[in-house]
């Protein structure tokens, strides 16, 4: 059977969750050193983590992780279509020209737009719902992230041609039990890779960024991280999306922060980030030492919380990549989503944490 199109997968309209990976052609070095040059493109991981905070403060988009690896990058991703509906046309306008401005001030950063340009789009209803459109489109974020990228770099190496492999790979995540999956299994690529030894080293992860802030939190005694998460005070992961999910409290529209850094204030996991962490570095361990010890008793109802089997939590963490295809999440999430295309039935590959791959 063909793959189905990516837009009949993605729909920007609907609020998914997606894990996104964007690869290097014939797997030439993204960042870091090259043994067989002895060039140093470390600095592009500055590059890569600087345009994702600027596209997380310009897209109705979620940026839940991320990890930018030698020659690859990996981001779990969440559409916001309902942040989007909640602009203003003014407020559409003005983001898409932040992102393709007409003009730009001599330090290379968009100019203000004037009144004609943004008129341009305010008075094309058809051009203003595209531009809505897009901003909640994550394939429109992954070639932001890709086409300003390859510019750069083929500007720096004085070179022409593709610098991507090809089209970024995408995979819908379905539940809570593939997304706190996905979300370690990108936390801890560099520690897979022998990059790293702990988090807290991974550098340019969402989670060595989460640690580096809680580590410089000045109101430590306060036992939570809810209300700091949600704060203005994160200097270094403030553009992502907080890791505790409270249904009760997280407003649905667009963050109501002034810094505009990200989307939405809206958490993703039912896990505080403290727990979260903690069972990142536990896991962390485990795979650097090849093998695998028993889960700490004050981790394990994180697991068994969202239904996930404790046994095989390290292992699935490793060869998420191996075993997961385009979507993944428990039966009953891929049951819905075969519906969803249209088709009768989902290939599995394996079932180790009561979940399954398509």
């Amino acid at each position: 059977m063909p793959r189905q199109a990516r837009g009949e997968v993605l729909d920007p309209s609907e609020v998914q969750v997606v894990h996104c990976i964007q690869r290097c052609v014939r797997r030439a070095f993204l960042c870091g050193d090259d043994p067989l040059t002895g060039t140093s493109y470390e600095h592009r991981r500055g590059w890569i983590r600087d345009r994702l905070e600027f596209l997380a403060s310009v897209f109705a988009i979620d940026c839940l992780t991320f990890s930018v690896m030698h020659n690859h990058i990996h981001l779990v991703l969440r559409s916001r279509a309902d942040v989007a509906a909640a602009w203003s046309d003014d407020e559409v306008a003005r983001r898409w020209l932040r992102l393709f401005p007409r003009r730009r001030n001599e330090d290379g950063s968009p100019a203000e737009p004037t009144k004609p340009e943004l008129d341009m789009i305010l008075n094309q209803p058809e051009v203003l719902s595209e531009r809505r459109t897009r901003l909640s489109d994550i394939s429109w974020w992954m070639r932001c992230t890709a086409e300003n990228i390859a510019r750069r770099s083929n500007a720096e190496d004085e070179v022409r041609g593709h610098f991507w492999e090809g089209r970024y790979r995408a995979q819908i995540l379905l539940d809570e039990s593939s997304l706190l999956v996905c979300a370690a299994y990108v936390d801890l690529n560099p520690i897979r890779a022998a990059l790293a030894e702990t988090p807290e080293t991974s550098d340019y992860t969402g989670a060595k960024a989460r640690i580096d802030d809680l580590s410089e939190r000045q109101d430590r005694r306060r036992p939570s991280t809810h209300d700091w998460e949600r704060s203005r005070a994160r200097r270094r992961s403030g553009w992502m999306s907080p890791v505790e999910i409270d249904e009760q409290s997280d407003k649905v529209g667009p963050a109501m922060e002034s810094s505009g850094r990200r989307a939405s204030s809206k958490g993703f996991l039912p896990v505080s980030m403290e727990r979260y962490l903690e069972l990142l570095d536990w896991t962390g361990r485990q795979l650097r030492a090849d093998k695998i010890g028993s889960i700490p008793a004050h981790l394990t109802p994180i697991l068994q919380r969202i239904g996930l089997d404790t046994h095989g939590w390290c292992d699935v963490v490793r060869k998420f990549g191996r075993i997961f295809k385009r979507a993944a999440g428990t039966p009953e999430s891929l049951a819905g989503e075969a519906c969803r295309r249209g088709q009768g039935w989902l290939c599995a590959s394996g079932n180790p944490l009561g979940l399954s791959a398509v």
